[in-house]
């Protein structure tokens, strides 16, 4: 059995006990905000929780009134509940070691208006305080459930990870963590479902090996990447062809997906779809010049160099929210990432190149098949450009009024445009030699 029905199998009898009369079940909530307070001291882990009660719809909580909580006896079903919702689906790790279920040393009812979660000393203290009088009016779907869970642990200095599995609480359910290490800086963390095992510090491999698998995932996952890289590769079918073409791709997308992970990047709302606008308009280019015919190997890789930049773009809103889990290594999990998608590049290349020399050896004319192919390209990015120029339309562009933020921002845009023409300039200077030196068998190979 999965540890999920281990679960499950201690949960349902447990609520059956809980519950105090045959009422009906609450309906699931469509959505969820759980807050999570992570914080080792000496040899005690505290983990604070707020979760509305509205999300443990098997237990018919004590009403009074017109739906009121009857806060006089509520309160001692609030650490079993607690334990059966929440740390039953926490899984905390000290190193590799899963922790044994925690102790619950305080657990109260909060009003929705609370703003005691703003630190991890005033949720403390709020949560030590007095509880709320039953003359309170406190209806049960608009109150929160506060719960101080104490895990016995070696050390405050030791790596530390976790894995919310908290998803059963509503349809749609976000965590947002704060990760206080004793002497370091507060990690925030935010995410949706269910997100895996979270390391709250991870040493430099462990984010190697986690945005390596990201980045791989990420371009077989991309229909729109794929098309791209599929128009590149129909015209040169040989990987020394392809190599000046995937390197400048390569190098132009690290740079502007490097760029944006250090916000110099613009940050308006039209930023998105204009690049999502782009990234069709660049299927639709390459997928037109294929059909044309008029591709060489020097021409396609400058070509593939302007439109990299934009892909690496794209690529940095699909890495956007999973940078929180990079912890202090954060160039090392970008270039990770890189090389994640050219891993994947690289499948795509080996399943690709064999394929269409067997379909235009055996199937049909390369001329014909070529702008077949493209053809159908050129109309998935002609419908995908359309969708997304209208998408964009509804972010008029607004020249900003130019203070000093504004004025710094595009200073820094200037260095990411000469640190890129610099890189233009390099390849074409020293590596053109080696990388486009064709003879007349290679260039005959290239067409």
């Amino acid at each position: 059995m999965s540890d999920f029905g281990f679960r499950l199998a201690r949960l349902v009898p447990a609520i059956i006990l809980l519950v105090p009369s045959a009422g009906l079940a609450h309906d699931i909530p469509a959505d969820v905000t759980v807050q999570v307070l992570f914080k080792p001291t000496g040899d005690q882990l505290h983990l604070i929780v707020r979760v509305p009660l509205k999300a443990m719809r098997d237990v018919e909580f004590p009403l009074r009134g017109p739906g009121y909580l009857d806060l006089t006896r509520v309160g001692a079903l609030l650490p079993d509940a607690a334990t059966l919702w929440v740390s039953n689906f926490l899984d905390v790790y000290e190193g590799d070691t899963r922790l044994r279920k925690p102790h619950v040393a305080a657990s109260r009812i909060s009003l929705e208006s609370d703003r005691s979660f703003m630190s991890f000393d005033t949720a403390l203290a709020h949560l030590t305080s007095t509880p709320l009088q039953n003359d309170q009016d406190v209806y049960w779907d608009q109150a929160m459930l506060d719960v101080l869970f104490d895990y016995p642990i070696h050390s405050d200095r030791s790596r530390f990870s976790i894995h919310p599995g908290l998803s059963h609480l509503a349809s749609r359910v976000v965590t947002a963590l704060r990760f206080l290490p004793p002497g370091g800086a507060t990690r925030a963390f935010e995410f949706e479902g269910d997100p895996g095992l979270v390391q709250l510090d991870p040493r430099w491999y462990q984010a190697v090996f986690r945005f390596v698998h990201l980045g791989f995932d990420h371009i077989l996952d991309g229909t729109d990447h794929l098309l791209f890289l599929l128009c590149l590769v129909i015209p040169f079918r040989r990987f020394r062809a392809l190599i000046p073409v995937i390197t400048a791709f390569t190098v132009a997308h690290s740079i502007t997906l490097i760029a944006s992970a250090y916000d110099l990047a613009p940050d308006a709302r039209w930023f998105p779809p204009l690049i999502e606008t782009l990234i069709a308009i660049s299927i639709v280019y390459m997928a037109l010049e294929n059909i044309v015919g008029n591709s060489t190997v020097h021409r396609r890789w400058m070509i593939a160099f302007g439109f990299g930049l934009v892909h690496g773009f794209g690529f940095s809103f699909a890495l956007k929210q999973t940078l929180q889990f990079a912890g202090s290594h954060l160039l090392t999990s970008l270039l990770s990432f890189n090389v994640g998608v050219e891993l994947g590049q690289l499948l795509v290349l080996i399943l690709l190149i064999p394929l269409l020399d067997a379909l235009f050896r055996f199937v049909v004319a390369e001329r014909m098949g070529t702008i077949i192919l493209s053809a159908l390209v050129a109309h998935t990015g002609w419908h995908w450009m359309l969708d997304r120029a209208n998408r964009l339309r509804q972010f008029p562009l607004r020249w900003p009024a130019l203070g000093a933020a504004q004025l710094a921002a595009i200073l820094r845009g200037l260095t990411v445009l000469v640190a890129i023409a610099a890189v233009v300039w390099l390849i074409r200077a020293v590596l053109r030699p080696r990388l486009f030196r064709e003879t007349p068998d290679k260039a005959a190979d290239a067409g």
